[in-house]
């Protein structure tokens, strides 16, 4: 099964792509990386771009499901309306293209990823390479955390 996993954002966008053959095989990173929206651009404008990258991406590479992260925001809530915006335009485009939509708390990936709830960002991203194949250099932590949450779709769903 092939799988598209978002960390939500309308400054950067983390996305991979992920693929499991059979329960007892390994998953294989087919594609990751962090876009981002130009800040002179309007917020509008910043979610159309999200929008398309992200349909040329699924029609790309046909994944059956995406794997997106819940928000979670303790202070700025002018940040977390924008996010949630950003995010409603990915949930709109999967199931315009017909994918099933699953959610991940940052708990869930986290204990998925590490074993523990508490892990922070750094353990995660130290953890992730012993779990899958990352041939390349990594620049943000945004396409970290989408490939944790792919990965975490796969834990969840063992027979997928």
């Amino acid at each position: 099964m092939r799988i598209i996993s978002i960390d939500p954002g309308y400054e950067r966008v983390g996305i991979a792509i992920l693929e499991k053959e059979t329960s007892s095989s390994k998953e294989i990173l087919l594609y990751s990386d962090c876009f981002q929206t130009d800040k002179k651009d309007s917020f509008e404008t910043r979610l159309k771009f999200i929008g398309e990258e992200l349909e040329k991406l699924i029609k790309e590479y046909k994944p059956k499901a995406l794997a997106i992260e819940s928000l979670f925001f303790n202070s700025n809530q002018k940040t977390a309306l924008k996010v949630s915006e950003a995010k409603g335009v990915i949930k709109y485009m999967a199931l315009a293209q017909g994918l099933g939509i699953t959610e991940f708390t940052p708990l869930q990936i986290k204990i998925a990823i590490t074993g523990y709830g508490r892990s922070d960002k750094n353990q995660v991203t130290t953890m992730l390479p012993h779990l899958i194949n990352i041939e390349k250099k990594v620049k943000y932590d945004d396409e970290y955390d989408a490939i944790a949450i792919g990965l975490t779709y796969f834990a969840c769903n063992p027979n997928k």
